[in-house]
């Protein structure tokens, strides 16, 4: 297969008859493996609720709150790198335990944190689950896309993508209905119980509804971990560095021939940080500029999950007639549109442009995935792991959106930074991907 970006040939091949999406003799562990991608949609949705209920629970500015999101996506650029030598090493599989496992502890230690009554201890739980998470994605992402034949693999991974929604969604309404109480104090009422010494105990009790909902999330972990350790998975899934030669386990040198990898991970970068800072400020925007409840603004979060689930399966069918690169332009764009509407116009009507956001980032995360990992052969797991690595702009843009609503008092305002982010993927879609690999001269792997 040539090296290059997405055109003609490739929109051909991706609507071509003859090429399987799924893998018919790994049904059982392609299931598995696309369970996992629902479990971190759960996690990282939750995480928008836990900006709101902190930010009450521990009396933070939105600044504040939004290391919440730092403390998991930062653990990203932490192990991205480690999590793919892991995986060169022993294979994806090892990879997928490693990153459950983590995962599973992060979210039990909400229980500890939650009895000592203060802030940090969670956002160091936080930065465990961002851990696992980050071995996760770094493991099922490129898995996904190697469950088949590489023509395909944009749409299985989409395919796969298309149940993190259903996981996001999940997320939400568990926060909305477990972790939300429906109790918010007008300030007279607020002063009234500090005066008679009741208020800390509130606090305490709005901080303890977090416990039930991540001991219940890190015990379905533990369990989906067990499975994992129990089907069999294809030999490429199991293989490591130590089942293959030196020139077939890949190298981060040899990842140097594709520019288009690189241009993936800064479009990623951009994309993330948009896709974080919109969903975890959205509650806010609504409690500034609406009438609702913590608990309404929470469904008016799902609606925006409900349409990017809708936007992930209409897109898998609308890409095997469009490019993949190009729909990323087009979506871009509507984005640009909507974001610029919803800061213009603060109320109501903005809420519903932020909430049509979602429909256009359904096809963002897999499309830059899969384009950027695209003919990197052996070194996938690497280049993979380089785009995960990039989901550290989930840990910049939120506080960085925070500070913007610090400095111009307007909560609005801040949605200019997701703005730029989209500009930058519009630029990856329509110039980044269609480069030439360049060729090295020959030289030790790394």
């Amino acid at each position: 297969m040539q090296t290059g970006g997405v055109g003609r040939s490739a929109v051909d091949a991706e609507g071509a008859p003859g090429k399987p999406v799924f893998p018919a003799g790994a049904l059982l562990a392609f299931g598995l493996v696309t369970a996992i991608f629902f479990l971190w949609g759960m996690s990282n949705n939750l995480t928008d609720i836990l900006v709101q209920q902190f930010k009450k629970s521990f009396e933070l500015t939105l600044f504040e709150a939004q290391l919440v999101q730092t403390s998991v996506f930062v653990a990203y650029g932490t192990m991205a790198v480690p999590a793919a030598l892991l995986m060169r090493r022993f294979g994806y599989r090892v990879g997928l335990l490693t990153g459950l496992l983590l995962f599973g502890t992060g979210t039990l230690l909400f229980w500890p944190a939650a009895l000592a009554g203060r802030y940090v201890p969670f956002l160091l739980a936080l930065f465990v689950v961002g851990c696992g998470q980050s071995i996760l994605e770094t493991a099922a992402n490129p898995l996904i896309a190697q469950f088949g034949p590489p023509e395909t693999a944009a749409r299985r991974l989409s395919f796969a993508q298309s149940f993190n929604p259903p996981g996001a969604m999940m997320g939400v309404l568990a926060g909305t209905w477990f972790i939300f109480s429906g109790v918010e104090l007008p300030p007279a009422r607020v002063l009234s119980m500090r005066a008679n010494g009741s208020y800390a105990g509130y606090l305490h009790t709005e901080i303890m509804r977090v416990v039930p909902v991540y001991v219940g999330l890190g015990t379905v972990l533990v369990l989906v971990a067990a499975l994992i350790a129990w089907v069999r998975f294809p030999a490429f899934a199991t293989a490591g560095s130590r089942d293959e030669s030196a020139n077939d386990r890949g190298s981060f040198r040899a990842l140097l021939r594709f520019p288009h990898l690189f241009f993936a991970v800064v479009a990623q970068f951009f994309y993330m940080g948009t896709q974080v800072a919109t969903w975890s400020t959205f509650i806010p925007y609504m409690k500034a500029y609406t009438p609702v409840s913590e608990r309404t603004a929470g469904y008016y979060l799902t609606a925006s999950l409900v349409a990017l689930a809708v936007g992930r399966a209409a897109s898998t069918w609308i890409m095997r007639s469009i490019a993949p690169a190009r729909l990323l332009v087009g979506y871009s764009a509507f984005n640009i549109f909507l974001l610029a509407f919803a800061v213009a116009r603060p109320g109501m009507m903005g809420a519903w442009a932020l909430v049509g956001t979602s429909f256009f980032m359904s096809i963002m995360f897999p499309t830059i995935f899969a384009l950027g990992v695209k003919d990197l052969g052996p070194s996938t797991k690497l280049g993979g792991s380089l785009i995960v690595m990039a989901i550290l702009g989930g840990a910049v843009f939120p506080p960085l959106l925070g500070g913007i609503v610090r400095a111009t008092g307007s909560v609005a305002s801040g949605y200019l930074l997701p703005l730029l982010g989209y500009v930058v993927v519009a630029a990856y879609g329509a110039f980044g991907t269609d480069v030439p690999a360049r060729r090295l001269a020959e030289a030790p792997q790394v």
